[in-house]
């Protein structure tokens, strides 16, 4: 009997994906990789953080939604804060990569970033100069 669980995202971009990790100090494996669970069971995904005793994280494309979708043990989840907390996490860090990455293409640069402690909001002010 599988234990793993799936979590539907509407993470769709792998480079933020990846950059919103290491934001929060994960250090994601590229490419095929084993989420382990419950008992040694294992899923593949196309991504995924691994721990020394399990409790491993990954994310693998659902081609029918066209995004990432978590998958995890939730029985061995063993982070430091919920998993509803750390995917609200994840998605705030995956907009605001999505949106860096978008203004810096359109030639915007980055004038001013805060983080409000009280409502964990990000207030970003971007600027561009017209020739």
């Amino acid at each position: 009997m599988s234990h793993f669980s799936t979590v539907k995202t509407q993470l769709r971009k792998r480079e933020p994906l990846v950059q919103a990790l290491h934001d929060l100090g994960y250090e994601p494996k590229l490419g095929e990789h084993l989420v382990r669970g419950y008992r040694g069971q294992t899923v593949k995904a196309e991504m995924a953080v691994n721990f020394e005793k399990g409790g491993d994280i990954g994310f693998r494309w659902n081609e029918a939604t066209g995004a990432y979708e978590l998958v995890t043990d939730l029985d061995l989840w063993k982070q430091a804060i919920p998993v509803e907390r750390f995917l609200a996490q994840l998605t705030q860090r995956y907009a605001l990569n999505t949106v860096l990455s978008a203004t810096a293409e359109e030639g915007f640069e980055v004038s001013h970033q805060t983080k409000n402690l009280e409502d964990g909001s990000i207030e970003l002010v971007v600027t561009r100069w017209d020739a």
